[in-house]
């Protein structure tokens, strides 16, 4: 195995024996280097011709390589002054290529027939090789992946300078390489990591809202970075509905300060604890009360939370229902006859910072009627706006665009809520966002 030591090449010379190839030339580690790389059989770029032009003009030489080498062949990724008819590649044992790959140092031949090192090359006749200068290139990890060269068809020395600058250009060859690989790297990390994020995510929403007798439900989550911001994180918008006991029903949505893990914790303790107090409390005051004593005996995290809780049953063609809130925006009923009333109830948010047996949270009731609908919705929304700072999409735009979606079921209404919201803010969506529709299904 030869690796350069992270790219610092070694100043001894080793002639391998006549028609035998280094060990290092089929080292598995390297040729895994030579295959990460992604340049074997991969087209000319300007980046590496351009080096390569340079090499001619600072040395005079006629030719000059990039070459990439895996067990078999010398790929000419780079190869100025060539006849494009002779191909991109040749045998490498043919090359000089496999004497740098062995030694893990630079090769200067000045007179390419009378050096035994290379002097039996095919290449030194097909190629026409009087003299040849080359330096290794190098993996990130420091394995040779094959050689920065130039050749002149005449023998002839060449300077310290010349030599120097060989060595800056295929220093800078390698250092192209490495960038590449670590934005290879990168990308797939965040990749990674924003598909991690993304099951996180969807592991604290229900998969899917349950048939809710005589109601039309619908809900979305949209994820800042899903449309359109920066970033790859669990967000702390959430929201649930789910039975209680008999025939009442509870609806919740609730904002995480914050994003990453921290908010994750927060929404999981928040999402379970009213799901398990709702079915021993019938007042949603008192389940935000028994939400905020939990959170500061597991302080699972100092983030605070905001929340909205409805519970509600069904009461002749419609529901009936009472309302909570902890610092949350206040819900939206939209009529069958597409009047929009705020539903307002007083509370502070949530935090383990704050005393749990100092908060104080109104209920407020509603009804619901035929082609009547509540909207829970996040800030999100309401803080819409352009990336120029344009004026926020605000709650009384939302109120027009949900009074405008009279005779939409729950689906659509969400769609044309969220579409509006996007276009006012030229679709740039610097928080994330959740909405919860409940409709009550119209009379034929």
């Amino acid at each position: 195995m030869r690796k350069t030591g992270g790219g610092t090449m070694m100043a001894k010379e080793i002639v391998p024996p006549t028609g035998e190839l280094p060990d290092a030339v089929f080292d598995p580690a390297r040729l895994a280097a030579v295959a990460a790389s992604g340049l074997l059989d991969s087209s000319p770029e300007g980046t590496f011709d351009d080096l390569a032009q340079l090499a001619l003009v600072i040395t005079g030489a006629q030719k000059a390589f990039f070459t990439v080498a895996d067990g078999r062949r010398s790929f000419w990724k780079s190869s100025i002054g060539m006849d494009p008819a002779a191909g991109r590649e040749n045998d490498i044992r043919d090359s000089p290529c496999h004497i740098l790959i062995g030694t893990g140092a630079p090769l200067i031949a000045e007179d390419a027939a009378t050096d035994p090192r290379i002097s039996h090359l095919a290449d030194v006749d097909a190629l026409g090789i009087g003299a040849w200068a080359g330096y290794p290139v190098v993996s990130p990890d420091g394995y040779v992946l094959g050689g920065f060269c130039v050749v002149d068809k005449d023998a002839r020395p060449f300077t310290p300078e010349q030599t120097q600058a060989l060595r800056t250009l295929a220093r800078s060859v390698s250092s192209e390489i490495a960038l590449r690989q670590a934005l290879r790297q990168a990308r797939a990390s965040a990749e990674a990591s924003a598909a991690l994020a993304r099951t996180l995510q969807d592991s604290l929403l229900p998969p899917r809202l349950p048939d809710t007798p005589g109601l039309d439900v619908a809900a979305v989550h949209l994820p800042a970075d899903a449309t359109g911001a920066a970033g790859a994180e669990v967000v702390g918008d959430f929201y649930d509905l789910f039975r209680t006991s008999g025939k009442t029903w509870a609806a919740l949505m609730g904002d995480v300060c914050g994003k990453g893990i921290d908010a994750a914790k927060v929404t999981a303790l928040a999402r379970y604890t009213v799901r398990a107090e709702a079915t021993q409390h019938a007042r949603p005051s008192t389940v935000l009360h028994r939400l905020h004593q939990a959170m500061a005996d597991q302080r699972v995290s100092d983030r605070f939370l905001t929340a909205a809780l409805a519970t509600f049953r069904p009461a002749g063609c419609g529901i009936v229902g009472r309302y909570a809130s902890a610092g949350h925006p206040p819900a939206l009923i939209r009529r069958a006859d597409g009047t929009v009333e705020q539903l307002h109830a007083a509370g502070i948010l949530l935090s383990p910072l704050l005393p749990a047996d100092q908060d104080h949270h109104e209920e407020t009731a509603f009804q619901l009627y035929p082609g009547d609908a509540l909207l829970l919705y996040t800030d999100g929304i309401t803080e819409a706006r352009s990336a120029d700072r344009g004026p926020l999409f605000g709650e009384e735009r939302l109120a027009r665009a949900l009074a405008a979606t009279v005779g939409c079921d729950a689906t659509e209404t969400l769609d044309r809520l969220w579409r509006e919201a996007s276009e006012h803010a030229g679709g740039y969506a610097v928080d994330d966002t959740a909405l919860m529709l409940l409709r009550v299904t119209p009379q034929p």
